[in-house]
């Protein structure tokens, strides 16, 4: 198994795309902390890990709270000792056009999905710079690289969690921490479902026709990717990009 013997954090992971990358994680040999706002999904997620034999906990937190982040850290590391994986995949957006979105609206999207990478960043360095080695892997969004109609600000903070991801992954670099996103494509997730899907049936059905590959991407089309990077296959890949969306994009 190549992550026996780690410790993973996986925010957002009581559903979708976080419960496929706990679970991948897990079936690779990594005991898996599950942060979540939703105690119930990421109890659920924590228990199909323990059913198939592996390490996992649930912890509830909010991402965008520095104080809750770095309790819930400490905690892990209590548990298991240090931490050797985080990956930022907790997010949430509701598509719109810009010009019917609010102040409230804005916050809560950079919050969620830039300021929670960076609050959850900042509290695992200190124990990663320690033992010398680390991976960090943030689900951005091709929405990030190229845009989305209807998701101007969600767009703006994954495009901010590129750049974070860019320059954290030169500044620890010496420590031989790496830093790395996967973006995603459309998706079919709880997320999408309820978001896009059921409020924008059009929208949903358009995205879906962009993707070259024909569908919608799953949950377990991105869990591999970030097994892959969390892995020691991934020691001499830092501050990359790597799009997992069907060829939806192909820059």
């Amino acid at each position: 198994m190549r992550l026996a013997d780690r410790v993973a954090i996986v925010t957002g992971a009581a559903s979708g795309i976080g419960r496929a990358i706990a679970l991948g994680l897990a079936r690779e040999g990594a005991a898996v902390a599950i942060l979540d706002l939703d105690e119930r999904g990421a109890g659920e997620t924590a228990r199909a890990i323990e059913k198939a034999g592996g390490q996992a906990h649930a912890y509830r937190a909010d991402i965008t709270h520095k104080t809750e982040v770095d309790t819930t850290v400490a905690a892990v590391v209590a548990r298991w000792r240090t931490v050797h994986i985080l990956v930022n995949n907790a997010g949430w957006d509701q598509p719109m056009p810009f010009v019917q979105t609010s102040e409230e609206f804005w916050d809560k999207v950079l919050a969620i999905n830039l300021k929670g990478p960076i609050v959850c960043t900042r509290a695992v360095l200190e124990p990663m710079i320690a033992q010398r080695s680390g991976k960090i892997i943030s689900i951005a969004s091709d929405a990030g690289r190229v845009g989305s109609t209807g998701e101007a600000v969600y767009s703006a903070a994954k495009g901010g969690v590129i750049a974070f991801t860019k320059t954290i992954a030169r500044e620890v670099a010496r420590h031989r921490i790496n830093v790395n996103c996967i973006c995603p494509g459309p998706s079919d997730t709880p997320l999408f479902r309820n978001e896009f899907a059921a409020v924008n049936p059009k929208l949903a059905e358009g995205l879906t026709r962009a993707i070259p590959w024909g569908r919608l991407g799953l949950p377990e089309d991105i869990a591999p990717a970030v097994v892959f990077l969390a892995s020691d296959d991934a020691d001499y890949i830092t501050g990359q990009t790597l799009s997992v969306s069907g060829g939806l994009t192909m820059v």
